[in-house]
């Protein structure tokens, strides 16, 4: 049974906008749903998510995912735990398969070992499903308004990071979904909740 899904994906695949609607699908089917994002969602998180983040700061690569971790932990800890334990659907704009594919695959850090420091600091408050918003990093640079300090590093990162992506969907296919991320919203939040049907 799915309790907890993270929507994931490179900048510019619209992980915000998935996330928002398929809650409000959720919610409209008669689940009780908890929406959260990362990084932030709590107070230390988003004092974190300025630093993360923010433009004009410059982090060493571990600094970054470090930071991640902490962000996730208190959002683990304080909110996505005590909801889940009161039975509600927690809907999340990204998760720690964010820093999987961004630090650990797009910095070069490794994956496993980005993986050990956030499993820790977790303890087992991890995504059921993962919806894969799967993007080429040209469409997702493209499609960017506004770009935070990681975004704006430029595509070659992003390629890096749909890489790890792809090889964490493909290593882990009972955990993924992965969708088409041009096609229309109504249909990505369709295709999700058809998922979530079949795994009841």
């Amino acid at each position: 049974m799915i309790r907890y899904l993270a929507v994931e994906g490179i900048d510019g695949a619209g992980k915000s906008t998935v996330a928002r609607e398929l809650a409000a699908e959720l919610s409209r089917l008669g689940h009780r749903v908890t929406q959260v994002r990362e990084p932030g969602g709590t107070p230390v998180g988003e004092s974190i998510r300025e630093i993360l983040l923010g433009l004009g700061h410059d982090l060493d690569h571990w600094t970054e995912a470090m930071l991640f971790a902490a962000a996730r932990a208190q959002l683990a800890a304080t909110v996505i735990a005590p909801a889940l334990a009161r039975g509600d659907l927690v809907v999340s704009d990204r998760s720690y398969y964010s820093s999987l594919a961004y630090q650990g695959g797009g910095r070069g850090l490794g994956i496993d070992v980005v993986r050990q420091v956030n499993e820790t600091g977790l303890r087992g408050v991890v995504p059921d499903l993962i919806v894969l918003l799967r993007l080429d990093a040209e469409s997702g640079f493209a499609r960017e308004d506004e770009r935070d300090r990681i975004s704006s590093e430029g595509i070659e990162l992003q390629h890096r990071v749909a890489a790890a992506y792809d090889s964490l969907a493909a290593a882990e296919p009972d955990r993924f979904v992965v969708v088409d991320a041009t096609l229309p919203i109504a249909d990505i939040v369709a295709a999700v909740v058809a998922v979530m049907e079949q795994l009841r």
